[in-house]
């Protein structure tokens, strides 16, 4: 499998390689040439995989440049009862017929973002090592994304981590879960400003290419491939635990900021997974909804030039998680939900004429039968 950047550099690299890159030299995202296809046949065959097993055979579509015994053994050693509290991993709680909540927040921070932090941290240490390399880690975080980093950091060889995050503006937990880290190879780092002047900070660094290769300077967001690839193990773990088979068709209702989480949804249903829809449920953090209201009608009426589209305001999304045009040509399937009432405006928020949202209750997975046309 080879990787290209999302702006126009075509140079391909291999996974380990973009593992540590984190954004490609000419700012863009490593996203892979193809999406690999995955048949009902095959979906029947992982019905019966533990989650850690299940997670090697997704990643070895993406992942040629790691040995197979040693990919299977980084994925046992991250995904473990001992880790997650859960044999499951990412059990799914029946509310009714055709309704299901997917655990996703079992893991040491309780985040979501525990499901891939965990795989980074020991994908990190194991190709540092085969190459006899260090890493410093830069990171933009207002809470989670930071905890479950440094969690996943904490004590690797050959790593570390260097967090950024809005003063005063997390949550006193997690402020707590990160600031009480005693590890020497974990460094908080705290702005005065808001979110997105800490991940301008990790852009601009990213965008230096000679600064970020020799201070050897990579990234954990959701800017680095492998964060989202591994993502997209548990929409197929939802989707064999709710169906039981491989012809019926589930819809996610997903709590979404930057569409990160989501994303990875939509990548599973590039490479065959019988998602029906993915609904989008959004609050006053509503960076996607802008996008989705206010862009998305304009860039439908224009031709594509690329694979990604680059808005130009990093206030609203300086790069689209989307990963291509299809997925514009799709977003009547990708559903915007407000989940309640936005709070005020933000001072740095656009000013931007948004519909009224709707109060609805969302759950995580919904089994539907296929349609018959």
């Amino acid at each position: 499998m080879q990787y290209i950047s999302t702006r126009g550099d075509q140079s391909p690299k291999r996974f380990c390689d973009i593992l540590l890159a984190g954004l490609a030299p000419d700012g863009g995202l490593y996203l892979p040439e193809h999406y690999p296809q995955v048949t009902a046949a095959t979906l029947d065959v992982w019905r019966s995989l533990p989650y850690n097993e299940l997670a090697f055979e997704v990643l070895s579509l993406y992942v040629d440049d790691i040995p197979s015994a040693d990919l299977k053994a980084l994925c046992a050693k991250t995904y473990t009862q001992e880790v997650f509290g859960t044999e499951a991993i990412v059990p799914l709680t029946k509310l009714k017929d055709g309704f299901y909540i997917e655990g996703l927040s079992n893991g040491p921070t309780l985040a979501f973002k525990d499901m891939a932090m965990q795989l980074l941290g020991n994908l990190f240490e194991y190709e540092l090592a085969r190459r006899g390399e260090t890493l410093n880690i830069l990171g933009a975080t207002s809470g989670d994304t930071g905890s479950a980093a440094e969690y996943a950091m904490r004590g690797k060889s050959g790593v570390r981590v260097f967090m950024t995050s809005p003063h005063d503006r997390m949550s006193p937990f997690q402020q707590a879960q990160m600031f009480s880290l005693l590890d020497d190879n974990i460094h908080n780092i705290t702005i005065d400003g808001v979110f997105d002047d800490c991940q301008d900070i990790v852009k601009a660094v990213s965008s230096d290419l000679s600064f970020k290769t020799s201070m050897r300077i990579g990234t954990v967001n959701s800017i680095n491939w492998a964060r989202l690839m591994a993502q997209v193990v548990y929409y197929f773990a939802g989707y064999l635990q709710a169906t039981q088979t491989s012809d019926q068709r589930v819809s996610f209702a997903v709590p979404s900021g930057n569409f990160g989480n989501v994303c990875a949804g939509h990548v599973a249903r590039m490479m065959g997974l019988p998602i029906d829809k993915l609904v989008v449920a959004t609050n006053e953090n509503n960076v996607f909804a802008l996008v989705c209201t206010v862009c998305a009608p304009a860039l439908r009426r224009l031709k594509p030039p690329a694979h990604l589209w680059i808005f130009p305001k990093p206030a609203i999304l300086s790069v689209l998680y989307l990963t291509l045009w299809d997925a514009m040509a799709r977003l009547p399937s990708v559903c915007l939900t407000t989940v309640c009432a936005p709070q005020a405006a933000s001072t740095s928020a656009p000013s931007l004429p948004l519909p009224q949202p709707q109060m609805t209750t969302v759950l995580s997975v919904v089994p539907a039968p296929m349609p018959t046309a």
